[in-house]
């Protein structure tokens, strides 16, 4: 396997480098130098832009450019909402706690409202005896900073 050039891991640190370069066999891409098979965001938005200005089949677009039929959809409505900057992948893993949900939360809050002195080491303890689950204290911490902050919302209308 080759080291990856200077553009390469500008992409990867962006999460732009697309996993699949091989796989983009559009004509246009080897025929251009500037289009580029390992720019996962000028793939998807050169893919779009052949189905729409050039008016090639959304079947052969997403194939001549790595993807299938639904992805070329979800791609397309992506740019459509955000933008070219929609096309970056998200960040992997998970979007949110998984383990202090709503109901772990509240418990956590009817705690605090009963003793405001308890540290969050002993919320964490007291979620592993009544729910069963681990949570870092500095987890506890975060959950309950993230509630206290004012969401747009609810936000005052000043007239």
């Amino acid at each position: 396997m080759s080291r990856p050039t200077g553009k390469q891991s500008t992409l990867k640190e962006f999460r732009a480098l697309n996993p699949r370069p091989g796989a983009v066999v559009d004509a246009g891409f080897a025929a251009c130098a500037f289009l580029d098979p390992d720019d996962v965001v000028q793939v998807k938005y050169e893919m779009v832009r052949r189905v729409r200005v050039d008016k090639v089949p959304v079947v052969q677009a997403a194939a001549a450019f790595g993807f299938c039929r639904q992805s070329f959809y979800a791609i397309a409505a992506a740019l459509d909402a955000g933008g070219p900057a929609a096309l970056v992948p998200g960040k992997p893993g998970p979007k949110g706690p998984r383990k202090l949900t709503e109901e772990v939360m509240a418990f956590v809050e009817r705690l605090r409202s009963g003793d405001a002195a308890l540290r969050s080491d002993q919320l964490a303890r007291a979620v592993e005896r009544e729910f069963g689950i681990t949570v870092h204290p500095r987890s506890v911490e975060k959950a309950l900073a993230r509630r206290r902050e004012p969401r747009s919302a609810e936000v005052p209308d000043h007239r």
